[in-house]
This record gives structure tokens, C-alpha cells and sequence, in this order.
């Protein structure tokens, strides 16, 4: 029997991890607690169906927690305590000393990050393993990402989403572990290099396989500064989470905003009144969550590929995924198959290992890859028009164009508070010479494989755009409520894109109240793809004139 202590196994992941391990053939399963009562009363509950030895004792991490250790005498230390965002390595530090192997559940990016360096020495010196973030982020999916690119010539995007069941039960350590970086910067692999966003802040709309429909915004975690460099992404890597009550995630959304405007540093003392809130506001929500990590990119044979992988758990089973990667870990170090060293358990799991403990839930996984259809401006323009078109052109809008394109621009803006009251609804950039211009244009999302969402980055002044094709076959572009239909026109100098007719909110707008776009793509002399875009309001002239050049960015390339 290998003996396991079990640190915060009265907590919601601690809880379901221990029921786990309890099955788990041989172990001899220490549970432990703050409170010693609770620790007995969940070994004695679990004892009745338990396959191993389990008991319970007391454990305070922050009181000798060497010398409560070593009384244990473990053979593999598990911390399921969290929240991670404000602990050190003293439990990993205190497992090893002891001669103890050492796994937790942690997802927080700053102690991720320095796990390794701070402990890869000690545990190679002693012939122990190590293992951080045995958990959905980084472990699961960084699993499912590998799995699904095997064998890639190269990756675009990696976008992951977890929508948890509204009705799970949510413990105060995972809410303070949320507001810890609300409104605040997070880290996010976007235009093929690591830049930040505003954690839980802006959102979309993504369709969740078996769920449909969920709001999600970007959350802190370790992939974007993992994921990014290790598969050398071109585009963006992104994590986001969704709450399944609306009014959570608009209020989880409005802190944020405040955080970051400064009106209040420390959202801390909210935990026990959202604690309290949540046997409100969690009745209309259901046990069925979910996760899905999507890729797109060049696969093996030098197709444009996307590719799916997805969970859905159901009957409130959701809470156990995080814990299942620990369990993985736990089985293939019984039986040895994991070196010594301290590392993020993203480099230690595989995918099928992972979802071998799934079995005795009602969680279900799927893949799916698809190939990319013809370029959006290829549909449109028909295939004639579109190879008749510069190279330089031809390359932006292929299926399988690089994602980010890089160059110069001028922009001039009209004056007076209408048009800049037009320009801030439209996130038009500031009137300046030279800068420096990114696009980032990503095919598809998971309404619309054939969309394209650009964005165009103006010296750090983002806006985007959506484009696709409506029902009529018509090209349309929507920037957020507001939407264009448009005529392109595609002869061998390029192409125009004058405004045919426009909506709000999906409500046709008579046209003598419309904007006017003179908008061209060609390519200069040096064969680099040129756009010169002017747009006019009606009664008030000149709204913006953005021109410039644009080149593929290479994964060499520096910002701007």
C-alpha cells in the first residue's frame, strides 16, 4: 500500500477527489482538514464504498506543516487546498524534504510558472516527482491541444472554453480565486506574441457543444504563455469561461469594469455575500457544463484544417474534471512511468490517460476535424474573379493565408462630436503618420465555419469586424450592432468595396442616411498589399481615411 494525504479534501474538488482515490487499488488514503471532525466524518462516509484504507486527521498547511507531515509519513502528497493565486511552495517544498512525491490541482499562472525552477532540483537530487497544475488548465488542455495537432505543419489559433453547470456547488477559495483577477491584466497570446487583456471584462458568444449558446470572458491562466511559443502559434491562443447564470457573468463582467478603472483594488470582501448570492441565483441553472478546445491551422498534408475536441459532463459531474488529471498522475505513479523532476503536469499527462478516469461518470469526450472550404472573398468574388486577382491579394484572403499581417498606416479623422462620437462607436484609431498596423483575420468561429473576424490593430488601438455571407449570398460586415452589405467589385488591379445597403440591430436603414466607403485593396510597387479605406457620414463629411501596407508577419517578426 502507497499512502496518500490528501490536503483539502473537505473542499468542492478535495471532496469528489478523495471519493476517486478511494477506489483506487493500492492506497492507503489519508485524508486531511483544517477541521479534523470534517476530515473523519468524510473518511467514514467514503469508507463504506472505499476499495483502500481511508481515514482522516487534521492538517493546517500554514501551522508546522513539516512535522505534521512527516507524522503521515507519505509516499505522495496531493494539494487540492487552492486558491493557488497566493500561495508559495511550501507544501511541495515540505512533500519532497520528506522523501514524498508531490501533485496538486493549482491553475494559478504565478505559481505555475515558477514551479519548475523553484523545485526541479530538489526532486531530481531525491528521485521525486513533482507535478503542478494537475488540472483542467494547464494539464487537460494542453492534452487535448497536443492530441488534436499531431503531426500539424503549422498552428493558427487554440482557443479553450470551460462552462461550468450553474447549479455545481462553488466554494469560497474558487470564487476569491476568480476575483483575484478581475478587471485585472491577463495573459493572452494574441497577433503571434504574448500581450494582455482585462480578466472576465469583454466577452463573446460561443456554441458549446451540448450546451449551446454560452457568454464566455477571458480568464488568468498559464496556457497563453505556454501554449503560444511551445506549438509556436502564428495567430492567437485564448482561454476563456462562462458562467451559466446571465446575471453572474454580467455582474462578474461589471466588477471587472470597475476594478479596472480603479474605483475599488480589492474585491476580496465580496466572497461571502456572492457565496450567499449564488443559492439565488444558481436555481435556474442546470448540472450539464462543458469544455472544448478548437484549433485551426495547416495539418500534415498542407491543408487548412480546424479541429474540435469537446466534453460535456452531465448530473453534476462538471466538478470532477479538474480532479481528474490528478487522479492520471496518481495511477501512472504507482506505476513508475513518470521521470523525477518538478514540471507542470501538461508535460507528464497524456489526453488518454486523462479521460481513463472519466469512465465512472456521466462526462463523454469527442473529436471532430474539418477541412477549411474556399476563401470567403473567393465565394463571393467566384473562383475566376478571385485568380485573377495580384498575388499579394490572393495571398491575404486565401483559406490558408498566414493569420497576421504587418505594416504602416496613415489615419486622419474628421472633426466635431458627432464624428467622434461615430468614430469611439466604431473603435476607429486616433489620426496619425506612420503607424505601426497589425491585422489579425481569423476564419470561422462556431456559429459560421465560412466568417471572417478581422482585427485591425492601429498602434494598440484595436477594432474588429465581422465578415460573411448572409442568406442572398451577399458579403456583409458587422461591427458590433451595426452591420454593412457590400458590393465588391474585382478586376486585375484589385479590388473595391463600396456599402450597398446597412442595418442596426438587424433593422434595414433608409440610404440617404448611410455611410459611404471608398474602399480599395491593390498592391504597390514593392508587390505589398495596399488598403486605402475612406468612409463619410451623410450632412457631416469625412468620418475616417485609414491607407497603408501590410505583409505577412513572419514568426520571426518583432511587434509592429
Amino acid at each position: 500500500m502507497r499512502r496518500v494525504v490528501l490536503i483539502g479534501a473537505t473542499g468542492v474538488f478535495g471532496r469528489r477527489l478523495a471519493r476517486h482515490l478511494s477506489r483506487m487499488d493500492g492506497l492507503d488514503l489519508v485524508l486531511t482538514s483544517r477541521s479534523a471532525g470534517k476530515a473523519q466524518t468524510l473518511a467514514q462516509e467514503l469508507t463504506a464504498e472505499a476499495s483502500v484504507p481511508v481515514s482522516g486527521t487534521g492538517l493546517d498547511r500554514d501551522k508546522d506543516l513539516v512535522a505534521a507531515l512527516a507524522v503521515l509519513q507519505p509516499w505522495l502528497v496531493i494539494d487540492a487546498s487552492g486558491p493557488f493565486q497566493q500561495q508559495g511552495y511550501e507544501v511541495p517544498t515540505a512533500a519532497l524534504l520528506l522523501g514524498a512525491h508531490i501533485v496538486d490541482l493549482a491553475d494559478a499562472r504565478g505559481y505555475l510558472a515558477g514551479y519548475g525552477p523553484q523545485l526541479d532540483e530538489i526532486a531530481r537530487q531525491r528521485g521525486l516527482v513533482a507535478l503542478a497544475g494537475a488540472s483542467s488548465t494547464p494539464a487537460l488542455s494542453a492534452a487535448a491541444v497536443r492530441e488534436l495537432s499531431e503531426g500539424w505543419q503549422r498552428l493558427d489559433t487554440i482557443e479553450i472554453a470551460i462552462t461550468p453547470g450553474g447549479r455545481s456547488e462553488v466554494g469560497p477559495a474558487v470564487i476569491a480565486a476568480v476575483l483575484s483577477y478581475a478587471g485585472k491584466p491577463v495573459p493572452v497570446w494574441r497577433e503571434g506574441e504574448l500581450q494582455t487583456t482585462s480578466g472576465w471584462e469583454t466577452g463573446e458568444v460561443i456554441d458549446m457543444p451540448g450546451l449551446g449558446p454560452r457568454r464566455v470572458a477571458p480568464v488568468e491562466t498559464v496556457d497563453a504563455e505556454t501554449l503560444g511559443p511551445d506549438f509556436a502559434v502564428r495567430s492567437r491562443v485564448s482561454f476563456a469561461a462562462g458562467l451559466e447564470a446571465g446575471i453572474e457573468q454580467w455582474g462578474l463582467a461589471r466588477l471587472a469594469w470597475i476594478r479596472r478603472r480603479g474605483w475599488v483594488a480589492d474585491l476580496a470582501p465580496l466572497v461571502p455575500f456572492l457565496v450567499r448570492a449564488r443559492r439565488i441565483t444558481r436555481l435556474w441553472t442546470s448540472d450539464r457544463g462543458g469544455m472544448r478546445v478548437a484549433i485551426s491551422g495547416i495539418d500534415g498534408k498542407g491543408r487548412p484544417r480546424r479541429a474540435y475536441w469537446s466534453l460535456l459532463a452531465e448530473n453534476d459531474d462538471g466538478p470532477q474534471v479538474p480532479t481528474l488529471a490528478a487522479a492520471a498522475a496518481v495511477r501512472a505513479l504507482l506505476a513508475d512511468e513518470i521521470a523525477p523532476g518538478a514540471r507542470s503536469a501538461a508535460e507528464a499527462l497524456d489526453l488518454a490517460a486523462i479521460e481513463a478516469e472519466m469512465a465512472p461518470y456521466a462526462i463523454s469526450t469527442s473529436q471532430d476535424e474539418r477541412a477549411v472550404g474556399p476563401a470567403l472573398f473567393e465565394t463571393v468574388l467566384g473562383a475566376q474573379a478571385f485568380a485573377m486577382l495580384p498575388a499579394a491579394i490572393r495571398a491575404f484572403h486565401a483559406n490558408d493565408a498566414e493569420p497576421v499581417w504587418q505594416g504602416r498606416a496613415e489615419v486622419s479623422r474628421g472633426n466635431g462630436a458627432v464624428l467622434d462620437l461615430f468614430c469611439r462607436l466604431f473603435g476607429l484609431p486616433t489620426a496619425g503618420g506612420g503607424l505601426p498596423v497589425t491585422v489579425s483575420v481569423a476564419r470561422g468561429d462556431s456559429f459560421d465555419e465560412g466568417c471572417e473576424i478581422w482585427t485591425r490593430n492601429f498602434a494598440s488601438q484595436r477594432f474588429r469586424s465581422r465578415l460573411s455571407v448572409d442568406r442572398n449570398g451577399e458579403l456583409r460586415e458587422a461591427f458590433g450592432p451595426f452591420s454593412f452589405t457590400l458590393a465588391p467589385e474585382a478586376n486585375r488591379e484589385g479590388v473595391a468595396l463600396p456599402i450597398a445597403a446597412w442595418r442596426v440591430f438587424g433593422l434595414r436603414l433608409p440610404r440617404f442616411l448611410m455611410p459611404s466607403a471608398e474602399a480599395r485593396e491593390t498592391v504597390d510597387a514593392d508587390g505589398r498589399f495596399r488598403f486605402d479605406v475612406k468612409l463619410s457620414l451623410p450632412f457631416f463629411g469625412l468620418l475616417a481615411h485609414y491607407r497603408g501596407w501590410l505583409k505577412p508577419r513572419e514568426p520571426s517578426d518583432g511587434p509592429g
